[in-house]
This record gives C-alpha cells, sequence and structure tokens, in this order.
C-alpha cells in the first residue's frame, strides 16, 4: 500500500476495471468506511492512552478495565517442575501437562476437547470437569504423594474481574458463550464445585487470562517479553506495569504486575473507531450488543460476519451475484474466517479458490469473475482494517512504557489470526513501523509466536503460586 495517510491508499487498490461504475461507486464508500488511516491510528493511539489512564486510576465501566492480575513475578527461564494447566478458549478446551526444563525450553502433554454447543448455553463448568477427569484417566496422572489434589492453572479467556491469584468474577460471557447462572460468580469456585461433584482431585491455585498466559510463555523463553496479545478468536492484551501507575491497587507500590486490558472493550462508544453500517448491524444482532465493540473489528469470531453483511449489502443493490444468495449466505455466522483468508491469498487469475468457496463451500449460483473479484476486495478492506486496527492498539501499549523502547523488546502472540492470517504479522511489523520509529521495530522489537502459550504460561504461574506456598508451609 502507498502513502496509509491518504484516504486514496484505501480506495484505489479495489477498483474493478471491468466492472460498472455503479458498482465500482458503491465499492469506493465501502472502502472508505473501512479505511484506517495514519492519522485516525494517530487518534486512537491518543485515546486508547487516555483510557488506559483513566482505567489504571480507578474502575469505569466507559474506559479500558485494567485490571489488576496480581502476577508479579516475571519467569528466568531456569524454572523446573510438571504443572497441570486448563486452558478454555472460544472453541476448544486444552487439558495440558507441561513440564518446564530449566533452559528456557518445555514439554506439553495436551489433549484438546471441542467445546460442544450445549456446553457453552448451559453445562460448561461440568463439562470441564469431565474433560480433567479423562486426561488424568489416559495419563495416568494422580497428586504427589502426601498431597491430596494436583495443582493447576487454569486460563480462563473471558473477561474476570480478578479478586485474587486464584479467584475471579466473571464480567461477562463473550465468544458466543451464554452459561446462565455465571456472571458475577467466581471462575474458580464454580470450576471447583463441579470438580467435586465428579471426583476429579485438581486443585486450581491459579487462574490467568489467556493472554497473562501468553506473556508468560513467552517470557520463559524470551525474558525481555513485555507484552502478551492474542489475535485469534477474540482479542485481548496484557502487559507488565509499574505498580506505582496503577492508581486503584491498594497495595504494595513496589515492583510491577501484569495488567490485563481487556482491549476488545475499548472504545465501546464509536468515537474514535471507524465503524460502518456493516459493524452495526453485527453489533445490533449480537448477544452482547453495544459491548466488545473494537474485539467485533479485529477478531477471528466476528470478521467473516463483517464480510458476510457487506456482501448482503452489495447483493441487495442487485450489484453482486446478480441479486442472488444462497440459504447458507443468507444465515449469520456461517462465512468463516478461514474463508478470508482462503479468499485475500488466491492469486490465481480466475481466482478459483474464491470461487471454490463461494460456490462449493457457500452454495452460491455460478460466479462470475467479477463477482470473484469484488469478494476478494471486500475480504480484503475488512482484513486490512483488522490488521491496522490490531497494530495501533499494540503500538498504544508499547508506547505507554517508553522507557522500554530503549531496549529490546518481546511480544508473545498467540491465536489463529496471527498465525494463519495472509501477512499478518507482517502487516504489524509495517504499522507499527510508522508509529514506534523503523530503529526501534527494525533492531529492537521481536514478534514471537507463543503457540499453545496459554496453557503453558497457566502452568508456570501455577508453578509460582505452588513455590511460595512450600515456602511458606
Amino acid at each position: 500500500m502507498a502513502d496509509t495517510n491518504d484516504l486514496q491508499a484505501f480506495i484505489q487498490p479495489y477498483h474493478i476495471s471491468e466492472a460498472s461504475d455503479e458498482l465500482n461507486a458503491s465499492l469506493t464508500t465501502m472502502a472508505e468506511g473501512f479505511a484506517v488511516t495514519d492519522s485516525m491510528i494517530r487518534t486512537i493511539i491518543t485515546e486508547f492512552h487516555r483510557s488506559m489512564k483513566q482505567g489504571l486510576a480507578c474502575d469505569d465501566k466507559n474506559e479500558l478495565p485494567m485490571i489488576p492480575t496480581f502476577v508479579t513475578r516475571r519467569p528466568t527461564g531456569r524454572e523446573t517442575g510438571s504443572f497441570l494447566a486448563l486452558d478454555l478458549g472460544g472453541t476448544n478446551l486444552r487439558v495440558c501437562q507441561v513440564t518446564l526444563n530449566g533452559d528456557t525450553t518445555y514439554e506439553l502433554v495436551q489433549q484438546k476437547f471441542t467445546i460442544t454447543i450445549e456446553a457453552k448455553a448451559s453445562r460448561l463448568w461440568d463439562f470441564v470437569a469431565e474433560c480433567v477427569g479423562v486426561f488424568l484417566e489416559e495419563h495416568d496422572l494422580r497428586p504427589d504423594t502426601g498431597r491430596r489434589t494436583i495443582p493447576c492453572g487454569f486460563t480462563f479467556s473471558f473477561p474476570i474481574f480478578q479478586t485474587g491469584i486464584a479467584s475471579g468474577n466473571l464480567s461477562m460471557w463473550n465468544k458466543g458463550f451464554n452459561v446462565p447462572n455465571s456472571v458475577g460468580r467466581d471462575v474458580v469456585n464454580l470450576t471447583q464445585s463441579a470438580f467435586q461433584r465428579h471426583h476429579v482431585p485438581v486443585e486450581v491455585v491459579a487462574v490467568v487470562n489467556d493472554t497473562v498466559g501468553t506473556l508468560m510463555t513467552s517470557g520463559y523463553s524470551y525474558p525481555d517479553t513485555q507484552m502478551g496479545i492474542i489475535f485469534g478468536t477474540g482479542t485481548n492484551a496484557a502487559y507488565w506495569e509499574d505498580l506505582k501507575n496503577v492508581g486503584k491497587w491498594e497495595g504494595d507500590k513496589g515492583g510491577e504486575m501484569v495488567i490485563n486490558l481487556e482491549w476488545g472493550a475499548f472504545d465501546n462508544a464509536t468515537t474514535v473507531l471507524p465503524f460502518t453500517m456493516h459493524d452495526n448491524k453485527l453489533n445490533r444482532k449480537s448477544t452482547n450488543h453495544g459491548l466488545q465493540v473494537y474485539e467485533k473489528m479485529i477478531s477471528g469470531l466476528f470478521l467473516g460476519e463483517v464480510v458476510r453483511n457487506a456482501l448482503l449489502y452489495l447483493v441487495d443493490q442487485r450489484l453482486l451475484f446478480g441479486g442472488r444468495s444462497s440459504e447458507i449466505l443468507n444465515k449469520s455466522y456461517t462465512f468463516d474466517t478461514a474463508y478470508m483468508s482462503e479468499i485475500v491469498a488466491d492469486s490465481s487469475p480466475d481466482l478459483k479458490a474464491v470461487q471454490t468457496v463461494l460456490e462449493s463451500t457457500l452454495d452460491m449460483p455460478p460466479t462470475t469473475l467479477v463477482d470473484r473479484k469484488v469478494v476478494q476486495n471486500v475480504c480484503n478492506m475488512i482484513g486490512t482494517r483488522g490488521v491496522r486496527l490490531s497494530a495501533a492498539a499494540m503500538a498504544a501499549v508499547l508506547l505507554s512504557r517508553p522507557e522500554m523502547l530503549k531496549s529490546s523488546v518481546s511480544v508473545g502472540i498467540d491465536g489463529s489470526m496471527y498465525q494463519f492470517y495472509p501477512n499478518f504479522e507482517r502487516d504489524l511489523y509495517d504499522v507499527s513501523r510508522v508509529f514506534l520509529g523503523a530503529d526501534f521495530v527494525d533492531n529492537r522489537l521481536k514478534l514471537r509466536l507463543a503457540k499453545d502459550g496459554s496453557g503453558v504460561g497457566a502452568a508456570i504461574v501455577a508453578m509460582t503460586v505452588d513455590q511460595e506456598r512450600n515456602a511458606k508451609a
């Protein structure tokens, strides 16, 4: 892309020479709505800093939550031992046994369980207990001699108000979950009660957010890690903050603590984000209407649905697919974000991969090359907006600790968008270069894939808690 501070740079690539003037005019209007220029990012960074500062000072539902995590010990990479971890994400529950080797490396034995629709809607806690029981039995795991339970770290990838290292009340559901009688209650108690009902000898000694887990995992292998990010089904970040900057923290102000930003809640009022009619339609129909607005613009669960809304808008104008659709495309959340990745990556002259997605997967009637180009363009518009908004938030957090930028900084990142969306990492670097400076980005910034990091990080935190307990015993 050319000059990213010029709106034309976000419009010109989407002009289709063989398309009608009416279609190109509609694509231009759409591209303008999804554009994120450099000046817009600067405004977003300024607002991000204001909201971070306010959120650190006091709890305010209109600002970034900035939740203290009670995690105050950085991993050194020299820790050893074997620990259990649970990682509850938007799609899967992973049960892990993590062995730390003491040389910045670790070994991971894990089992992945797809979270059922029933679990997402009603019986999540019993589902977790059943899966952990299966894992313990299949791997012949039992408490150490003299102990009644196996200590476990729990990565819980939903917004919680943390009240201690092993306690936190669920703030709200997202990612399509809506389990009753859970919001406002302690997720560790809910999990522990299910363990007792199912006779599972496990004790949750630490609950961490997935971004905290990612941060700690990356920190075990790369001690200069300052930030952990999830760019996947959902999105969030955590970073190390000086406790003297955390006005609402009532404990010891010495040292530092990991802060969970819950940045999916940034700018819910949409004062600075480029919010379009297609985003509004998604937001209006979502179970958490008006919340997690930023997350809905950049995360894997929602991007495909924004694309679907935009495509149907063109269909309704009879500018795409001759005004036709399919039963599949007419249903919400049928245009998976994985399809976007396939479509954006298609460089064949006849856009064969795009054709396969549309005609075979989505059961559309035969499409023209112009149809396929339009679909690829819409995916590119929305994908580009997503990665630029992602980079804006990452840059904002790093710029909030300017003293860190003088040294090498690693950022641990996990999630399907970062791993699989075409050129996501490259684009993060490119956008960051504009706002963090070429010298820092090219010489001192390292984005590190912390694959399965959320589970390993929970085990690392569980280890630190267990060590502290044993030291006091």
